[in-house]
Order: C-alpha cells, then sequence, then structure tokens
C-alpha cells in the first residue's frame, strides 16, 4: 500500500527519533542480534501484480493421451500447466523446487501423472539461471520430488521410454561457468531413484541434445558441446563436440562425427532428431565452417549434407534444434528465430510457421497427430492443433526483469525493462479507468530504451522517463504525449565487435540516475561515469576508467566457429552507481569487475575503496548509501560468473575505508543481487538474492529469509517504495510486499505484548483502502475492529472468529472487494476497512439494478480511530484518510458535501426497504390471522409494496423486463451521487427531492395501514 511522500503521517517522524539511536549504533558498528523470528512475519504475502506477459521458455510437451494437457518450463518462473489445451495456465512447482529454470520436461506417455523435469539453462546467454538437478511429479504435477544430479546445474533434455515410464535418460550439459565431472548422459532404471553415467566425454563438455527412437527405444542419438560462459565471454566449440548413437540403451556409444558426409572440424553445437515414420532416417543441425542441415538415410552411418542455409543455424549457441514429423518421414523443423519447416526432407525450409514470439528454443508434436503441437520460445509456450495456422496466447507472468523501479504516481507504477520484450510500466494496484470492464490483460506501457535497460523517472516531472538498453541506447520518453529521443552518451553503435574495439564500454544493462541533491543532474556509466546537466543534450566525462579493464575480459567472444557480441559480454563497465542522499559531491561507483570507488568532490578525483574481501571479477550488482548515516554503504556483489555462488554482501560506516562482511544467514547458493536500506527504520535491510529475499533487522549482521509464498525465483532488484518493497524477479514478474510497519516496529518489547496495533498506513480515497495490521501473541477466540469517525463516535464495528478470512469466491468482479473480517491467529494479521460507512437495510431476496444499496457511503478526508479490542484489551490508533492527489478541481467540501447527501440518499432507502419488510411481515400475519377479513388491508399494503419495490423480480436482470421501482431509484441515485469524487449536481437535489416526496407519501400511507392492521391483530 503507498503513501504519499510530501503528506507521511506523523508517526513516521516519531519512528524516525525512536529508531535515530538504533542508527548512531550501526554507525559505530555495534548493531544488536537480530531477535526477531521469521514466523513473526510468516504471514505476510506477496503480492504478483504481472505483468501477464510471457518470458523465455527452452522446454515444453504435450501428453498423446490427454489432448488438453500441456506443460512448459519458464526459464526462472519453474513449470506450468494447461488443462484447457492451452488458454489457461498455472505454475505447479511453486514452493517445492528449490530451482526455477526449467529447461528440460517429459511426460511418460503410458502413465501421464508422471512427469519429470530438468533444471538449469543450456542455450547460454548472458542471463542464465542453473539448476539443481532432476525432479518427479507422480500425480501430474500436484506435488514433487528431488531426484538427484544436484551438481549438473544444466539440463538440456529428458527423454522417458515410451513404455517404461521407470527408464529414463537425462542429457546434462554441466556447469556453464567451470569445469564439472557431472555432465553427459545420464541413467535411470527405477524412476530416478539412481542414477548412472553412460556417456561422458570430458569435465568440459556436456550433452546437449538426446532423442530416442520410438520404434526402437534401445537406440539413442546424443550430441555434446564443448562450452563455457564467464562474465566476458562465452566460447564454444571444439574437440569434445561430436554426435553419438547407442544401439544397446545407452551401454555403449558409437562416435558419427566423422562418418562420411559429416563436416570437418572445428565442430560446434549438434542438435539432432530421428524420424517416428523411417527410424533409418536420421538428421542433424551442426555447428560448422561448413555446418547446416544433414541427414542419413542408413541410421547415421553415412550424410548428406541438405541444407546450408544461415537462417538456421545464425547465433547456434542459442538455438541449434530440430525435430522430425512422426508421420510424414519427409517432414522436418529446425528453430531459431523462426520457425521453419520442410516437406523435402530437409532439402528446403521455405516454409515460416508464425508464433506469438520470436526465438524459437523447443518444440512437441502429438506422435498421433502431428497438427497438434506445443512451441516454446522467448515469450513462453503457445499450442496448435492446425498445425501452426493459429496459436494460443501467452498471457501468463513469467516474464523476466533486470531492475525495477517505481515510479511517483499515485498509486505508483512499477516499471523495468523486460528481457526479450520492452520496458514497461504499470500500476501497483487496480487502474480500472483504463481498462475496460471486468478481468483482462491488464495494463502497462512502454517507456522508451529496449529489452535490457535501467529506468528512471525524472525526479520532478513525472511524465519523463529515461530508459536505457543494449548498445548504449539511452532514451528521454514523455508518456504524457508519446515524445522520445535518444540521448546515449556517445551514439557509435556497436555489435559483433569486441569490448577492446570500443571506446565506450557499455553493458547489457547500466546504470541511470539522477542526483538526490540536485534534479538537474542526472548520470550514466560506461567504464567511466558521465553527468548531463541540460536533459542529455551534452555530456561530460567525470572518472577515469573506474574498472581493473584486464586484457583477458576484453576480447572476442562466442567460440571456434561462431562469434557472438552483442552487449551481455562487454566487461569491465560500471554497473552499479549511488549519488550520495547527504552531498551532492560524493558519489559511490562499483564495477562488474569487482572495484568500489568514491569521489567526495563531484568527480575531479576517485578513490580505490574496494573491500579486501572482494575478489576480483565479482559483479558489484548493487551499492546502496544509507539515508539515515552518511558515509554508510551497502554492497551487493556476486560471483556466479566465475563459477563461484557464495553470497558477497559488505557494509562501510566510514567512507569505505574499513569494510565488514556481512552474509551471516545467507545460504550457499543464494547470491546476491541487491541490497537496500529501509528510509524510515535504519538498518531494516532487505537483500534481493538468486533464490528469493532475506531480511536484516541490524545492518545485515545477520540475515534471515522473508520468502513466505514467493515462489522460488531470481530477485535481480528491489526497492522500498513508501510503505511497500517491490521486487522485479527474472522470470515471475513484479512482487509487491503491502504495507511493512510490522516489520518497522518489530522489536523485543513489542513481541513479548500479547496484542499490538500496527499505525495505519494512510488510506486514499479511490486509491488505497484502508489496512490495518495487528500482532497477537497467541490465538485469540475473537477480535472485534471498530471504526471511530473525526469526532469519536463509532462508524462500523466488525467482529472476526475465523484464523484466515477467505472471500467468496464464486462473487463476479463487480461484487469483489469491501471490508474483510478481523482474524485472530497468533501473529501478524491484518483487515481491511473500505472506507464506507454501513450500507441501506435490506430483505431477503432483494433484486436491485445499477446500484449496491448494501454498500454505505464512502467516508470523506479527515482523521478517524481504530479501536481493536480482544482478550478485555483494547488499542485505538489515528488512521488519516486523504483525498485523492490525481483529482483536479476537488475540494474537501465538495466530499463532504457528496457524503452528506449520499448519506441522507442511503438512509431514504433504508427507510424504503424497511417498509417492505414490515409489509411482509404485517400480510403474513394476517393472512395466517384471517386472509379474507383482512383482505383490504392486505390488498392496501401490497400495492404500496408494489410502489416501493419491484416484487416481480426473480433473478438478477429481471429488471430489465419488469420496470424498477422507488427503492432501486433511490439506490441507483446514489450510485449515480457517489461515482467519482466530486460535488453533486444539481440535479441529483432535484431527483432526490421528488424521490423523498414519493417515498414520504408512500410511508404516511403505510403508516395509516399499519395502525389498522395492529387494531385488528390486537383483537382477542
Amino acid at each position: 500500500m503507498n503513501v504519499l511522500p510530501d503528506s507521511l503521517p506523523n508517526f513516521r517522524s516519531s519512528l524516525f527519533m525512536l529508531f535515530l539511536a538504533i542508527s548512531t549504533l550501526y554507525g559505530q558498528g555495534q548493531a544488536e542480534k537480530n531477535d526477531i523470528p521469521p514466523s513473526y512475519y510468516g504471514s505476510m504475502k506477496w503480492r504478483n501484480i504481472g505483468p501477464d506477459r510471457g518470458g523465455r521458455s527452452l522446454t515444453c510437451t504435450g501428453s498423446p493421451g490427454r489432448p488438453l494437457e500441456y506443460y512448459f518450463g519458464a526459464t526462472g518462473g519453474g513449470l506450468w500447466k494447461s488443462t484447457d489445451g492451452g488458454q489457461d495456465w498455472k505454475p505447479v512447482t511453486d514452493g517445492q523446487i528449490t530451482s526455477s529454470s526449467v529447461g528440460a520436461v517429459a511426460v511418460a506417455e503410458t502413465n501421464p501423472d508422471i512427469i519429470y523435469i530438468g533444471m538449469g539453462e543450456v542455450q547460454l546467454r548472458g542471463s542464465i539461471t542453473q539448476g539443481d538437478g532432476v525432479y518427479k511429479s507422480i500425480d501430474a504435477g500436484k506435488t514433487w520430488r528431488h531426484l538427484g544430479l544436484a551438481e549438473t546445474q544444466a539440463i538440456a533434455r529428458i527423454r522417458v521410454h515410451p513404455t517404461n515410464p521407470n527408464l529414463v535418460y537425462v542429457a546434462v550439459l554441466g556447469h556453464p561457468y567451470g569445469e564439472n565431472e557431472e555432465r553427459g548422459v545420464f541413467r535411470s532404471k527405477d524412476g530416478g531413484n539412481t542414477w548412472e553415467k553412460i556417456l561422458f566425454v570430458s569435465d568440459k563438455a556436456g550433452a546437449v541434445d538426446l532423442i530416442i527412437d520410438r520404434k526402437h527405444p534401445d537406440i539413442l542419438f546424443a550430441s555434446t558441446w564443448q562450452v563455457y560462459r564467464k562474465a566476458w565471454k562465452m566460447w564454444g566449440g571444439g574437440p569434445d563436440c561430436r554426435l553419438w548413437k547407442s544401439v544397446d540403451g545407452g551401454d555403449h556409444w558409437i562416435d558419427l562425427t566423422k562418418n562420411p558426409g559429416m563436416p570437418e572440424g572445428p565442430i560446434g553445437k549438434i542438435g539432432v532428431t530421428v524420424s517416428p515414420a523411417d527410424p533409418d532416417r536420421i538428421w542433424a543441425i551442426v555447428e560448422a565452417n561448413e555446418g547446416g542441415v544433414f541427414r542419413s538415410d542408413d541410421g547415421g552411418w553415412t550424410w548428406t549434407k541438405t541444407n546450408s542455409e544461415r537462417k538456421l543455424r545464425q547465433r547456434a549457441f542459442y538455438y541449434s534444434r530440430i525435430y522430425a514429423d512422426p508421420l510424414d518421414r519427409e517432414t522436418v523443423y529446425c528453430l531459431n528465430t523462426g520457425f521453419y519447416k520442410s516437406t523435402d526432407g530437409g532439402k528446403t525450409f521455405d516454409m515460416t510457421i508464425s508464433v506469438p514470439h520470436g526465438d524459437n528454443h523447443d518444440l512437441w508434436i502429438d506422435p498421433n497427430d502431428p497438427m497438434r503441437m506445443i512451441n516454446s520460445n522467448d515469450g513462453g509456450a503457445n499450442v496448435t492443433t492446425n498445425g501452426g495456422d493459429s496459436w494460443t496466447e501467452q498471457d501468463f507472468c513469467t516474464s523476466q526483469f533486470y531492475h525495477v523501479m517505481a515510479t511517483s504516481d499515485v498509486p505508483y507504477h512499477v516499471a523495468g525493462a523486460q528481457q526479450d520484450n520492452s520496458t514497461l510500466a504499470m500500476p501497483s494496484d487496480g487502474w480500472e479507468f483504463r481498462q475496460a470492464r471486468g478481468p483482462n490483460h491488464g495494463w502497462f506501457y512502454d517507456i522508451g530504451g529496449g529489452e535490457s535497460g535501467w529506468i528512471t523517472q525524472h525526479p520532478t516531472n513525472p511524465d519523463i522517463f529515461y530508459a536505457g538498453s543494449q548498445g548504449a541506447l539511452l532514451t528521454r520518453y514523455d508518456r504524457s504525449n508519446g515524445q522520445i529521443r535518444d540521448i546515449q552518451v556517445y551514439p557509435r553503435f556497436f555489435s559483433g565487435e569486441a569490448a577492446d574495439e570500443l571506446p565506450e564500454r557499455w553493458q547489457w544493462t547500466f546504470p541511470i540516475m539522477f542526483a538526490p541533491q540536485d534534479p538537474r543532474v542526472m548520470y550514466t556509466c560506461s567504464q567511466h561515469v558521465w553527468r548531463t546537466m541540460d536533459d542529455g543534450q551534452s555530456w561530460t566525462r567525470i572518472s577515469p576508467d573506474l574498472t581493473y579493464a584486464d586484457p583477458e575480459t576484453l576480447g572476442k567472444t562466442g567460440g571456434v566457429i561462431t562469434m557472438d557480441m552483442n552487449g551481455p559480454e562487454i566487461y569491465a563497465t560500471v554497473f552499479a552507481l549511488a549519488p550520495s542522499q547527504h552531498d551532492i559531491n560524493t558519489i559511490w561507483a562499483g564495477s562488474d569487475d569487482g572495484k568500489i570507488h568514491i569521489t567526495r568532490d563531484g568527480g575531479k578525483t576517485w578513490q580505490d575503496i574496494t573491500p579486501k574481501e572482494l575478489p576480483k571479477f565479482s559483479r558489484v550488482s548493487i551499492i546502496e548509501e544509507s539515508k539515515h548515516s552518511p558515509g554508510t554503504l551497502y554492497v551487493a556483489a556476486n560471483r556466479y560468473q566465475v563459477d563461484d555462488r557464495e553470497p558477497y554482501v559488505f557494509r562501510t560506516i566510514d567512507y569505505g575505508k574499513t569494510w565488514k562482511k556481512i552474509v551471516d544467514g545467507i545460504k550457499t547458493g543464494h547470491f546476491a543481487r541487491a541490497v537496500r536500506e529501509d528510509h524510515i527504520r535504519p538498518g531494516l535491510l532487505f537483500l534481493a538474492t538468486e533464490h528469493g529475499v532475506y531480511v536484516s533487522f541490524n545492518a545485515g549482521d545477520d540475515w534471515q529469509p522473508i520468502q513466505n509464498n514467493l515462489p522460488d525465483t531470481p530477485i535481480r532488484d528491489l526497492v522500498i517504495k513508501d510503505n511497500d518493497i517491490v521486487l522485479g524477479s527474472h522470470g515471475r514478474g513484479f512482487w509487491i510486499l503491502d504495507n511493512i510497519a510490522p516489520l518497522r516496529e518489530a522489536n523485543q518489547q513489542m513481541l513479548n505484548e500479547k496484542v499490538h496495533l500496527f499505525d495505519p498506513a494512510m488510506a486514499i480515497r479511490g486509491i488505497y483502502d484502508a489496512e490495518i495490521q495487528y500482532y497477537l501473541a497467541e490465538d485469540t477466540d475473537s477480535v472485534t475492529v471498530e471504526i471511530l469517525d473525526p469526532s469519536g463516535l463509532v462508524i462500523d464495528t466488525f467482529i472476526g472468529t475465523e484464523k484466515e478470512y477467505k472471500p467468496d469466491p464464486d462473487l463476479p468482479y463487480w461484487l469483489r472487494g469491501g471490508s474483510t473480517k478481523p482474524t485472530v491467529a497468533a501473529g501478524l494479521n491484518s483487515f481491511t476497512w473500505d472506507l464506507r460507512y454501513p450500507g441501506a437495510s435490506s430483505f431477503e431476496g432483494m433484486i436491485i439494478w445499477s446500484a449496491r444499496p448494501t454498500q454505505g457511503p464512502k467516508a470523506p478526508p479527515g482523521t478517524y480511530k481504530v479501536r481493536l479490542s480482544t482478550n478485555g484489551q483494547s488499542l485505538t490508533r489515528d488512521l488519516e484518510v486523504k483525498l485523492d492527489p490525481n483529482l483536479k478541481g476537488v475540494t474537501q467540501e465538495d466530499l463532504e458535501e457528496q457524503f452528506r447527501l449520499a448519506s441522507e440518499i442511503k438512509d431514504k432507502t433504508s427507510q424504503a426497504n424497511t417498509a417492505v419488510i414490515k409489509i411482509r411481515k404485517t400480510r403474513k400475519a394476517l393472512s395466517e390471522q384471517d386472509s379474507v377479513g383482512n383482505a383490504d388491508i392486505i390488498n392496501a399494503i401490497t400495492e404500496i409494496e408494489n410502489v416501493l419495490y419491484q416484487t416481480k423480480n426473480r433473478s438478477n436482470q429481471d429488471p430489465l423486463n419488469f420496470p424498477i421501482r422507488l427503492n432501486n431509484r433511490l439506490a441507483s441515485l446514489r450510485r449515480s451521487v457517489e461515482t467519482g469524487d466530486a460535488k453533486p449536481t444539481n440535479a441529483s437535489y432535484q431527483v432526490f427531492e421528488q424521490l423523498k416526496a414519493e417515498l414520504q407519501k408512500q410511508l404516511e400511507q403505510l403508516d395509516v395501514q399499519l395502525k389498522k392492521a395492529k387494531s385488528k391483530l390486537e383483537k382477542p
């Protein structure tokens, strides 16, 4: 939940003073040991806001026996499943696996409840995520068990024997960033309980493709790839790149690489497939100087090159996958940037199949129906049932972001650059006025830059955004009119060039940020720090090269055959920057090769302050200066791209003269991406890691996870926005932890209290409801929450007796929302007041059109009170309700007038509904006494009822058939008055007076009849 930065409640000042002493202790390096247990905040929930725009997928599969069931693996997002033919997808591994990137998935044909997944990525681009082996489900994805092979890190294929679901083969590439022995092809004969390595070439090469001959399942083909990646280089190809065949189920292997017709070396990556329609027909796509598509018609003993088009083998490290049609021996598919089909045995690939997103990585074809396929690409997965003429959409949240920022809008927007897509900004809470009616794919907009960039909003003009991307792109974008300008520092575009050939080295993602002390000053970074004071019209270099600039890291990249130099491997750059919050002349800088510098004179001189414990080739990912203590800096660095997955987090309190490594409590393999300090509570830190989020209450002296319901996914960046933590994940979009007041106020004394009511965050009419948070030391029977108006009168009372609040899942979207109920579970609890007073009375079966009479008028801005009572204790806190700052021409007085009129209409609606209740009760009594003798009164009150309410209504849309009556007109008038925040129109008063007069007439007539009825009913 957001609050306005310039309108914070007074409690924040109190909190700042309360923790000032704590800040002093931190500044002296004397932070106390953390004593806040994870169980304290275990009930806090992360909220995924999307976007529902898919990210990269390397693997997918379907089931021959279940034509509506499909799976795809997301890179960073876990395994997703559809049971309706790809229309809707759900994640099925959340909370059950300790890795996030699914590189391979296979379903047993004879038992589709059995699924195997292999973790990690083998398409070795710069942002890959490593895995932790193989998992298995025996209940169609409901539950998962880890099967081992934890050190494989990158799995290319899993193949299940077509008739024996316990016979499984796994193609393992191994460590992308270092040599290791757990590579090659592994086999299990007992469903994954035990494994044996059956093909191994070297600790530098692993298996990258694997296929089983479905008609002769003892025959297998595999390829091995010699490759490694560093932050500055990807290098593939060499003598260990080979094509293999086994005719005995993997016991022995035959090297086919130099068989007649295969290309001369050097060899790189190889993709292979066998035709189910003709098992003697094998295709391979081979990376070589004279490479291309090769076909064998004798089981691999001899080969013929059928196609050498570069479109099929360009950027081979990222693609090189080939698939045979299950029924037609002449049809074969190749995946690359495009999706290509050949119907002449692989000679020509002139047919291009259009898919929702480019960069294709996997394909599954139904062995019984080749028109039914699922394809994985850089936008996720999509299903076709007509051979590719049309595909399902990719509207699921597997998007990958490099950084995250939160805008100054209300509600704030969350923005980031999505890999394989564009930049994107979206509201943190619903923005219904920007959407069509009802739930849909959400609302977001592009703000310039590109797929890899940093994003910054102008400090004083919220419509201006600055965004970067690969190739040094830096744009200035005005969302108010769509105006864009390229303002990059040095517009000498590069691609295909080594880093040492570039005058300025621009990383895939580079910092763009303003000086907190001066909104005219913006910085960005190559290997130098650059400054502009005229909105990018001109730039001034204000630093020397602040990196190691080791020549070893600045050369060519790609491999012995195919170069690949596009930006991700540009190295020795300033990757992190922190202009000081306290001094315009102080700037901190961190490089992606392990240097940290500081200037305290505006860039004239720079001092190397690199911690001794930070090794060379460490990526300084994010540096965060304390907002509370000048001279204090927090550093998050990582070395996973040199095969070191340990966390590196540091703190200095003296401008870098001394450093302390602060990693206690962080798990091995959870290497650090970003560290941020709360702007309210000094020393309250949050750490983004490869496997989720950590929190420290003592400036990093020790850490503990704050994962809760967050799936295991790489968190590349996080920011603290007002009362919220906002995450940018690399595989599951944006997540928000709303209202961290319980974390800010947490201390041992509070934990010793039986009940604690936290200061509510500010509520904003039309934007944020009031969230009331409280802590219970133990379960209780009931909790009562009362809302008091500014004069101290109780507005409404809410009583809860359940441990968990569960809204009705069957309510249509237009009836959802409203206040919740208090919960009674030990730990943190929350209750939401929707800022509305009690609504009008109702009666059973009432059907109203175009109104919600039971929903009360919205509270006008003001200072309210929240009173919580349980077990004889009562606690009270102030609650500020503010005017929506986006409104134009609306005053406090306007909203008070709106509230007064809405309240009057509500009261009259209640009178009408109460009259109906009285009529029905009286009619029943009269009928039971003497329906014939009382007929005159019964008919009279029934006539009044028919004026007050349309008694013919039996279903929701009956008001379209039968004219609405007085109570519906009153309720709809209030809906009109309260549509938007504004002063009521003159016509509203005019109609209200008419309806009020009509109601009064009916109530007077009813009073006469009720007196008659009373007289009759009182007779003995």
